[in-house]
């Protein structure tokens, strides 16, 4: 038997790959206006378009085809059992922040990530709209393409702290005693957890609807730029469980686990 392909060998096809899906939903995407793909809704009444389709399609091809024994477990892909045999798998969300691609906001990506043993080893972030690309590789750390790493930001305080989440959890997160600077609002998830490991704002909050393709991949990028993603017992997420779905998480430099984890039990 072969041994399975190691994350750095594969980093450089994965990012090609994601250059290649983001290419295929820019067909469709308008900066500020409707984008002109079919829009549908899922049950529960979160949007689906053709768009997102097109690129679950174009990487579970692309993915498979590199590590054919991985699992596969994607927003847009009807979910089977078989991953959980698997010690590895991809995970994927073809457009994260589908909401705001309908709606012209540039702030989506596209989110992969391979998963060995439940934790994310090899993470991807691609934001074709905005031209940025974010990737991480376990113990390598988290960078920019053309090599520039991603550091979380050097506030010693939380007082001030810029954070981003949806307006609900913000108040709920202020209201742990603590004088905030609200952002507005991010379509994808996964660029709000990215943006803390850049150091553009201190927090990124996700409430309880977050599913394992909105987190695995920007959770290594936070991991790796010297932050964490943590529930309200201090523990960062396992993936690949029988449930994709997660409880409240935040994101944020690593001096601050002590105190988001408190504040996080105060929330729920």
């Amino acid at each position: 038997m072969s041994l399975p392909p190691d994350p750095v060998d594969l980093l450089p096809t994965i990012v090609a790959a994601a250059r290649r899906a983001g290419e295929t939903a820019m067909g469709f995407f308008n900066h500020g206006a409707q984008t002109s793909a079919d829009v549908q809704s899922k049950p529960g009444g979160s949007p689906v378009t053709e768009a997102d389709h097109a690129v679950d399609r174009m990487l579970l091809a692309d993915l498979r085809a590199l590590d054919p024994d991985a699992g596969w477990l994607s927003e847009e892909t009807a979910d089977t059992p078989e991953r959980l045999g698997k010690s590895r798998v991809f995970i994927v969300d073809p457009i994260d922040g589908t909401r705001g691609f309908v709606a012209g906001d540039p702030r989506w990506a596209i989110s992969i990530a391979l998963v060995i043993d439940g934790l994310p080893r090899l993470g991807v972030l691609h934001l074709p709209a905005l031209g940025l690309t974010f990737s991480a590789l376990e113990g390598a750390g988290a960078w920019l393409e053309g090599g520039t790493c991603v550091r979380v930001s050097d506030a010693c305080s939380l007082a001030g702290a810029r954070v981003a989440g949806t307006v609900p959890l913000i108040e709920r997160f202020a209201a742990t005693g603590v004088d905030i600077e609200p952002q507005r609002k991010v379509p994808s998830l996964a660029y709000r957890i990215a943006m803390v490991a850049r150091g553009d704002i201190e927090i990124g909050l996700a409430s309880t609807n977050a599913h394992d393709w909105d987190i695995a991949a920007a959770d290594l990028i936070v991991h790796e730029a010297g932050g964490f993603l943590i529930n309200e017992h201090g523990r960062r997420p396992v993936y690949n469980q029988a449930s994709s779905k997660h409880g409240i998480l935040a994101a944020a430099p690593e001096r601050f686990r002590e105190d988001i984890t408190a504040r996080l039990r105060r929330m729920t």
